[in-house]
C-alpha cells in the first residue's frame, strides 16, 4: 500500500500540521506502509496532481482551514480518493463551533452557555451580560484550533481586545462561559468491526496559566495524566458524552473530545477535533497508547477504516 500524508496548509495551524504530519509518515513506515508527504498549500493543486502519486489513499493531517473545514474531504470525494477521517459534513460541523453546540444540544451533550458573532455586530451588551453572569469567559475564533486566538476575559475592559484578537483568525468569533475546574480530553476511536469506543481519559494540567498554544506545543509546559484520575462515575461519564458527540456530528474514523469538569462533577464538552493533532506532544497518540495500541498500529488501523468507507452511497443515491 501506497499512502499520501497530506499536511501543511495554509491556516494558522500550518506549523503543527507539519509536525503531525511528519510523526504520521513515521509512523505509517513503522507499520510497512509506503508514504508520499505532500505539502498540501491548495486543494485544487492537490487534486491536479493526484494521479501522479500512484497511492492508494490519502492520511489527512492537516488542521485547520479547508484542509479541517471539509473543502478538502469534499474534493477527494468527488474524485473518489479514499481518506482517512470524517467526511465533509462531519469535519465541517465539528469545525464550526457553534454549529456543533447546537448538534451536542440535541443529543443531550452539555455544553457551555455561549453565542457567536460576525466581525461587525454590535454585541458588546450580550458579552457583558454573560460576563457578568460567570465572572469569566472566553472569546475564541468560531472555527479556530489549537488553542489560536483565544484569550480568558475577566473584565468588560477586555472584550474588545479579545475579539480583535479573535478575528485575527476569522471573521466569527464564539463567546461563551468559561468552566472553571479541570481540563479533560476524550480519544473517539472507530475499530475494524465497527464499534466505536473510548479510549482512556487524559487530564490536562498546565503549569501555569491556562491550556493555550504555548502550553499546549511547549515540552514540558503541561503536564498530562492518563490515565485521568477521576472517579469511575466521571470516568464513564466522560466516555459516553465523548461517544455521543463523536456520533452527534457524524465523524468516522476517530476524533478527539475536549472537556470541563467541575469540581462539582459536573461535565462541558467544549468542542469535538475532527482532525486532532498527531505530534510528540499531542494526545490521541498518548491516549491510543495508554489503550495498548502504539502510533504505528493505531495509524495503520485507521486506514483500514477509513478506507473501505463507502463515501458515495451519501452523495449520488
Amino acid at each position: 500500500m501506497k499512502v499520501v500524508v497530506a499536511y501543511g496548509g495554509t491556516s494558522p495551524e500550518r506549523e503543527v500540521s507539519l509536525n503531525s504530519g511528519a510523526a504520521i509518515a513515521k509512523g505509517l513506515n513503522e507499520a510497512g506502509i509506503e508514504v508520499i508527504k505532500e505539502d498540501v498549500t491548495s486543494p485544487a493543486d492537490f487534486l491536479k496532481k493526484w494521479d501522479t502519486f500512484g497511492a492508494d489513499g490519502v492520511y489527512i493531517a492537516l488542521h485547520g482551514g479547508w484542509g479541517e473545514n471539509g473543502l478538502f474531504q469534499a474534493g477527494l470525494e468527488l474524485f473518489d480518493i479514499p481518506y482517512t477521517g470524517s467526511g465533509p459534513e462531519a469535519s465541517m460541523y465539528a469545525m464550526d463551533k457553534s454549529t456543533a453546540k447546537l448538534f451536542f444540544e440535541r443529543s443531550g451533550v452539555s455544553t457551555p452557555e455561549g453565542f457567536s458573532l460576525v466581525k461587525g455586530e454590535d454585541c458588546a451588551g450580550r458579552a457583558i451580560k454573560l460576563l457578568d453572569k460567570y465572572g469569566e469567559i472566553i472569546i475564541k475564533p468560531n472555527s479556530g484550533g489549537s488553542t489560536v486566538g483565544v484569550t480568558r476575559v475577566t473584565k468588560k475592559e477586555e472584550i474588545t481586545a479579545a475579539l480583535n484578537l479573535s478575528f485575527q483568525s476569522e471573521d466569527k468569533a464564539l463567546i461563551e462561559a468559561f468552566i472553571p475546574g479541570k481540563e479533560a480530553t476524550v480519544t473517539v476511536w472507530e475499530k475494524e468491526d465497527g464499534e466505536v469506543i473510548a479510549f482512556p481519559a487524559i487530564e490536562i494540567r498546565p503549569k501555569k496559566g491556562f491550556y493555550d498554544y504555548t502550553n499546549k506545543y511547549t515540552y514540558g509546559n503541561t503536564k498530562y495524566l492518563c490515565p485521568a484520575p477521576f472517579s469511575n462515575k466521571i470516568t464513564e461519564t466522560l466516555f459516553e458524552m465523548a461517544i455521543a458527540a463523536h456520533k452527534s456530528l457524524g465523524c468516522r474514523g476517530y476524533s478527539r473530545t475536549d472537556f470541563r469538569v467541575t469540581n462539582q462533577s459536573e461535565i462541558f464538552v467544549l468542542e469535538v477535533n475532527s482532525a486532532p493533532g498527531m505530534t510528540s506532544t499531542s494526545l490521541v497518540p498518548m491516549s491510543a497508547e495508554a489503550y495498548g495500541i502504539a502510533l504505528p498500529e493505531f495509524v495503520k488501523r485507521t486506514i483500514n477504516v477509513s478506507f473501505k468507507i463507502n463515501r458515495q452511497k451519501y452523495h449520488y443515491n
